[in-house]
């Protein structure tokens, strides 16, 4: 072998980075559905963060087990958005935490940052089927050098120096960066609607205020503005802001194929969005989805029958996703 081949070999073999690095196809994805619940799995709850070209994606996973309920975050990867990697556990079993809604991942200095919540069901059977979580739900955030080993659970103090347990019931978080001020970092959560923190170190918090919402909010910034996905009983709606003070409703209700899709018949909700436009073979914005059915959660399909979904969309109002049902 000569000095030129061996060195374009070794080129393929040390580039920087992991995943795909050249375009990707759309096409490829021949059904909307990424992972599918069945009688004993849920999967809710999606985060995706897109870095080196891969796809990491955090979820809950819901496990029926003997008789007892158990949530969990996971995690898999795709180079392609067409196969994905085994979900792999990262958080404990337990019934008095259940960590388990990812609301998304975040580079913070050396660091990644990923926000979710702890989901206390103790004691939870399956005749109690469906029961929510209860007022101990937290927030917490877990760290990460290289996306793969995740620290333990720590609880973020979005109500300042409340106690924890004066904190109150709260779930789904969100952090993103300040427009204006890329020091500041908001943490977005359900609680009395969308309820509102910053902090410069992500640790110390100022809790602001909340404004009406449903739940699972994923914020961007884009021209200057907050875009805010978020999800009520069914669908996900969007709103702006340049402020995060005025928040004007925007587009209309996103259900993407639930009327056609018997797995998303009871529910659609948790949208997660990332603006890919620069991506080539993608060039537009990614939604994951969560969706339910064909029951209703509260007839059954929270814990269960559950699945995690793909679409697209050009300009966040005209969506679309693979024809397979």
């Amino acid at each position: 072998m000569n000095c030129l081949k061996l060195f374009l070999l070794l080129s393929i073999f040390l580039l920087p980075g992991c995943g795909k690095q050249a375009g990707y196809d759309l096409t490829e994805i021949k059904s909307p559905i990424i992972f599918k619940g069945d009688s004993l799995t849920a999967y809710r709850d999606p985060a995706v963060l897109f870095h080196n070209g891969r796809f990491y994606l955090f979820f809950t996973i819901v496990r029926i087990e003997g008789d007892s309920i158990f949530n969990y975050t996971a995690q898999s990867e795709s180079d392609d958005l067409v196969q994905w990697n085994e979900p792999r556990i990262l958080t404990p079993r337990s019934q008095l935490t259940n960590f388990s809604s990812p609301g998304n991942v975040v580079r913070f200095g050396a660091e990644w940052v990923m926000c979710l919540q702890s989901y206390p069901r103790p004691d939870y059977t399956v005749g109690q089927m469906p029961r929510y979580g209860n007022s101990g739900a937290r927030l917490y955030t877990m760290r990460s050098r290289d996306l793969i080993n995740w620290s333990e659970p720590k609880l973020l103090k979005v109500k300042g120096a409340a106690a924890k347990k004066d904190m109150g019931r709260m779930i789904d978080p969100y952090l993103v960066q300040d427009k204006d001020d890329p020091a500041k970092w908001w943490c977005f959560f359900k609680q009395n609607g969308i309820s509102m923190s910053y902090s410069y170190d992500l640790e110390n918090w100022i809790y602001v205020g909340s404004t009406p919402g449903g739940e699972n909010v994923c914020v961007l910034v884009e021209n200057n503005e907050y875009i805010l996905f978020h999800s009520p009983p069914n669908g996900i709606y969007i709103r702006k802001s340049r402020n995060l003070q005025n928040w004007a409703d925007w587009g209309t209700p996103i259900c993407l194929g639930q009327e056609v899709w018997p797995w998303a018949h009871g529910r659609l909700t948790a949208g997660m969005v990332l603006n890919l436009d620069a991506v080539p073979g993608i060039n537009a914005h990614l939604m994951f989805f969560q969706a339910s059915g064909p029951l209703t959660e509260h007839e059954g399909d929270f814990d269960k029958n559950s699945s995690i979904g793909i679409a697209w969309s050009k300009n966040l109002i005209n969506w679309q996703y693979p024809s397979g049902k």
